[in-house]
């Protein structure tokens, strides 16, 4: 393990961009899959069929090949190139958000029907049941699981290593290996190790923003979607 501080030095290098890409995926997942997930919900079929092919389309489709059509591909159609890190974060965004879109179709329907017949009993528009209401209860239900999906978000930053950004996993295998081979074991078990502390700062975060938004509702954080979070089968 002598060179042990010489491969922390370079992975750490590529460490801002794989955290500009999971914060950038992140943000843009959180804003598509409430888009996403509450035009499923809509009253209107138009909405709801352009939400539903958005969120097959992408889930159907690999990510590595949706990577490389919006950064070699659809310069050809549109005139331009993406930078390789906004191409990442938005195939991170889109690719998540069509899961994460899920996550809210269930949780807002996961809320009590007497609740929202109560919102409705006191004259509130649509708009202000779902927000006073609904959401902040389906919020609690939704955070476990996209707990699990940032995971996944954050372990899918490796992917960008296929259109050059010096992400850490890139840093390994392009800077790292190629000098120290025969200590590649090395190099590798401190990469998984990054990812996990990143992964566990993640968790960290969602389990406190899970108390803050069960203790506004009076509610307990929801157990069953913890579970399922654990599991994965709130990203299934």
């Amino acid at each position: 393990m002598e060179n042990f501080g010489t491969f922390l030095s370079v992975l750490s290098q590529g460490l801002p961009e794989t955290l500009i890409a999971t914060i950038g995926g992140i943000v843009l997942t959180i804003v598509l899959s409430f888009g996403a997930g509450l035009a499923l919900l809509s009253s209107s079929r138009t909405v709801r069929v352009i939400a539903r092919v958005y969120v097959e389309g992408l889930r159907g489709t690999s990510e590595v090949v949706q990577l490389f059509w919006i950064y070699f591909a659809l310069p050809v159609l549109v005139g331009f190139q993406l930078v390789p890190i906004w191409a990442g974060i938005l195939v991170l965004g889109l690719n998540h958000g069509a899961y994460g879109a899920e996550i809210v179709r269930g949780a807002v329907q996961s809320v009590p029907r007497a609740q929202v017949e109560g919102a409705i009993a006191l004259s509130l528009s649509p708009a202000q049941r779902m927000r006073r209401v609904i959401l902040p209860q389906a919020v609690v239900e939704m955070i476990p699981p996209f707990n699990n999906l940032f995971i996944q978000l954050l372990k899918s930053t490796a992917l960008l290593s296929f259109v050059s950004v010096n992400e850490i996993t890139r840093q390994a295998q392009q800077v790292l290996v190629p000098r120290f081979n025969a200590q590649a074991f090395q190099i590798f078990l401190l990469l998984l190790v990054m990812y996990l502390i990143l992964a566990l700062v993640i968790t960290a975060v969602m389990r406190t923003l899970e108390r803050l938004a069960a203790a506004r509702v009076g509610r307990r954080p929801s157990v069953r979607a913890r579970q399922q979070a654990a599991t994965g089968a709130g990203v299934a």
